[in-house]
């Protein structure tokens, strides 16, 4: 049966609503880590602040054994317009928590509350709240100051409100869940001159436009069929009148895949390719390739663990029937400790009208149906990491 943390709910609404009208973006989460450490001093907690600037980690512990596992929460916002409605709106110009880590924040702190009050485990919990989620890889930079040297963790686990499930159903699935996450820059640069003269100058234009056509054949010619890639060409800037070729053209865009190789084989046709498009039009090309995060790959046991926790406590849990494209910073914890993530339902259910935006999405709000199931999560997780080995545990649900 779910723990009743009724009591925790209307404090957590209130600290969630006060998150979301007050957004700080990321690496400046200053008044946000101030109230979360402010709050896990009160529950008698081991604080921690200044990891990654403005990261805090909290330490409980309960008996004796020697076993530790960490729950992460991050705290910063978006840099993005924000348009709703409701009272609580960003009063931040610029800023939006249009990703709900205003409740990912908020879940975790009662999460510390529950369990500081029913301490039914044994061993060690550590509190993550990291900073700078939102392309900026904040954990990486907790892992890199020693996140797992100072605070050692058998297993990490996080939770991601996931719009497009419905409030009380959660997912995850072993293996990798999110995308790792490319940039890249293409500068194209040739001489520049007079619309009306093209053959006197080369057109880094036309060469852009044929660079934008043949990076869009790389995932379906140079990735096996069976695997999973995307490549997006999200911007191309050049030119400033009707009647000049510009001498300079430059290219953006993403890339996502699941594993190295096909990383590996995405970036050197991209860097063929514009090599062999500046050679066939007589221009420059610049190319900056940034890996910025890896996969979020879960560890079997972990995922199976946190599938059982969900169900545990009422949720309808399932495993993933896909990765998604979209990337996610904790990667980068997964990458040093056995650990999983969770996609929790928060989208409105049948019969509800009220409004359900997805995540980024200017009017996007989180729903605080899901703060006590996040709370009970974690909760579970903690306890049931903590009470016997991860290894041990029967399988829940399986693929």
């Amino acid at each position: 049966m779910a723990d009743d943390v009724t009591d925790l709910l209307p404090g957590l609404v209130a600290l969630r609503r006060d998150l979301h009208a007050h957004p700080e973006l990321a690496f400046a989460e200053h008044r946000t880590a101030g109230l979360v450490a402010q709050q896990l001093r009160l529950l008698g907690l081991q604080v921690h602040e200044g990891l990654a600037g403005t990261g805090v980690v909290a330490t409980l512990r309960c008996g004796s054994s020697p076993r530790s596992v960490g729950l992460r929460a991050d705290m910063d916002a978006l840099p993005m317009l924000a348009l709703g409605s409701q009272p609580w709106k960003s009063c931040t110009a610029g800023a939006h928590h249009g990703c709900g880590h205003d409740g990912h924040t908020s879940m975790l702190l009662g999460a510390a509350r529950h369990l500081a009050r029913t301490r039914r485990f044994d061993g060690t919990v550590h509190f993550i709240f990291q900073p700078a989620e939102e392309g900026q890889g904040g954990a990486r930079v907790m892992v890199e100051q020693g996140l797992f040297e100072r605070f050692a963790c058998d297993a990490v686990y996080a939770l991601h409100n996931w719009p497009e499930l419905p409030l009380g159903q959660a997912q995850t699935r072993p293996g990798p869940l999110m995308a790792a996450a490319d940039r890249f820059d293409i500068v194209l640069r040739g001489q520049g001159g007079h619309a009306a003269q093209p053959h006197r100058t080369p057109d880094a234009l036309l060469a852009a436009s044929a660079l934008v056509m043949q990076l869009n054949t790389i995932v379906a010619r140079r990735i096996d069929p069976a695997e999973s890639a995307v490549l997006s060409v999200t911007r191309v800037e050049g030119g400033h009148s009707h009647n000049v070729l510009p001498a300079e053209v430059r290219i953006t865009g993403t890339v996502r895949s699941f594993d190295a190789a096909s990383q590996d084989r995405i970036e050197a046709a991209l860097r063929d390719m514009a090599a062999g498009v500046a050679l066939g039009h007589g221009v420059q090309a610049e190319v900056n390739y940034l890996r910025y995060y890896p996969a979020t790959v879960n560890t079997a046991p972990e995922a199976a663990l946190a599938l059982q926790a969900a169900q545990a406590i009422g949720l309808q849990a399932s495993v993933a029937p896909r990765p998604a494209f979209t990337s996610e910073d904790f990667a980068f914890m997964l990458q040093r400790r056995p650990g999983a993530y969770l996609w929790l339902g928060q989208g409105r259910v049948a019969g509800d009208s009220r409004p359900s935006h997805p995540l980024h999405h200017p009017h996007y709000d989180f729903n605080d149906e899901a703060l006590p199931l996040g709370v009970r999560w974690f909760t579970a997780v903690a306890e049931r990491a903590l009470a016997g080995s991860v290894a041990s545990i029967q399988a829940g649900p399986t693929p």
